[in-house]
C-alpha cells in the first residue's frame, strides 16, 4: 500500500518536521500541493503549537500532521494539544513516544516515529504505532549514523508495518530507489528549503542552491547530538571546539539562537544552516507543486525504464 493511500494525500510524500521552518502556513502549503504537510513543533511551546495547528486548519482542508521532538520540555503538553485539536498524524523524533501512543491511538491519530536504527523498531512496534520513518544520515538536521540505503531495507525486513524512507531524497530517481528498498513513500526536507513557499530567508535558500555534495558536515557527534549543517564559519568553529574537548553545555551555548539567525535573519556565517547531502541536486527555487509533480513523474519513468531493461 502506497503512503498516499494510507494518508489520503495525492502523492506518497511527507514533509520533514523542520524546527523554526515548518510553520502552520508552510504545512498547509505542502498539504495543498499534494503531499502531507507537518508542523515542526521543535522550537515551539505547547500553546504556540496550538496556534499553528489552528492556522493550518484555516488554510487547508487537506490532511496534515505535527512532528513532536520528544526532547522538548513541553512534549507532554504537546501530546495533549494534538489530541485536543484533532490532528490526524503525528511523527516523533529524539526519543521514544511510548507513554503517549495509547492516548494518540485512542484519539484516532496515526503515529509514525522517526528511527535512525533498527533497535527502536523492536521497542516501538509493540506499542501500536502505524509505521516507521527510517531516516538515514544523509538528511539535514539531527541525524544517526546509518545511511538510507542500509537502514531502510533492514527496517523493512524487521517489520510488516509501513516504512517511509528519509534522508538524501530530492529526485524521482531517489523516490524510485526508496520504493525498490521496500518503502511505501518518502519524507523530504532539504529539497523543500528551496521552494517558493518555504519561509526561510533568501540567503539561506541561496546557500543551499550553491552547495555541492560535500558541502555539509556533522557537528555534535562528541556529545551525542549530531546535526548535519552546511559548512560555514560557525560549523568550523564548532568542530574546532569539539576537537578541543568542549562539553555539551559549552557547545549548546555557542550555538544558542544559531538556527533562528539562519532562518529569519539570513545569517550564513554564524547561523546554523541545516541541510542534507542531497543539496547538490538542487538548482532552482520552484513551487512546491512543481517539486512534487516532477519527483513522482520522474520516479514513474525510472521504474518503467528499469522494468523494460530488466523485466
Amino acid at each position: 500500500m502506497k503512503l498516499n493511500e494510507i494518508l489520503g494525500t495525492e502523492f506518497p510524500i511527507i514533509q520533514g518536521g523542520m524546527a523554526n521552518i515548518a510553520t502552520g502556513e508552510f504545512a498547509a502549503a505542502v498539504s495543498n500541493a499534494g503531499a502531507l504537510g507537518l508542523i515542526g513543533a521543535g522550537g515551539m511551546t505547547a500553546e504556540l503549537l496550538r496556534e499553528h495547528i489552528r492556522t493550518c486548519k484555516s488554510l487547508t482542508e487537506k490532511p496534515f500532521g505535527v512532528n513532536i521532538m520528544l526532547m522538548n520540555p513541553a512534549a507532554a503538553e504537546m501530546a495533549q494539544v494534538v489530541i485536543e485539536e484533532g490532528v490526524k498524524v503525528v511523527t516523533t523524533g529524539a526519543g521514544v513516544p511510548g507513554q503517549f501512543v495509547p492516548a494518540w491511538k485512542e484519539a484516532g491519530i496515526k503515529v509514525f516515529p522517526v528511527v535512525p536504527a533498527t533497535t527502536l523498531v523492536r521497542r516501538l512496534e509493540p506499542l501500536g504505532v502505524d509505521g516507521f520513518i527510517a531516516e538515514g544520515t544523509e538528511s539535514g538536521g539531527h541525524v544517526g549514523e546509518l545511511t538510507t540505503m542500509a537502514l531502510v531495507p533492514q527496517v523493512c525486513e524487521m517489520t510488516g508495518l509501513p516504512v517511509i524512507a528519509a534522508g538524501g531524497i530530492a529526485s524521482g530517481r531517489q523516490l524510485a530507489a526508496a520504493f525498490a528498498l521496500g518503502a511505501c513513500g518518502v519524507q523530504v526536507g532539504t529539497c523543500l528549503l528551496v521552494s517558493v513557499e518555504c519561509p526561510i530567508h533568501d540567503n539561506y535558500k541561496q546557500a543551499v542552491l550553491k552547495a555541492k555534495d560535500s558541502d555539509t558536515t556533522v557537528t555534535g557527534r562528541s556529545v551525542n547530538a549530531p546535526v548535519r549543517i552546511l559548512k560555514n564559519q560557525m560549523s568550523r568553529e564548532y568542530l574546532k571546539q569539539e576537537r578541543a574537548g568542549a562539553g555539551r553545555e559549552e557547545l549548546e551555548k555557542f550555538t544558542l539562537g544559531s538556527l533562528r539567525r539562519a532562518v529569519f535573519d539570513g545569517d550564513t556565517k554564524t547561523g546554523s544552516l541545516m541541510c542534507g547531502q542531497t543539496a547538490g541536486l538542487l538548482h532552482a527555487i520552484r513551487p512546491l507543486r512543481t517539486i512534487f509533480e516532477e519527483m513522482v513523474r520522474d520516479s514513474q519513468a525510472v521504474l518503467a525504464e528499469t522494468e523494460a531493461k530488466w523485466g
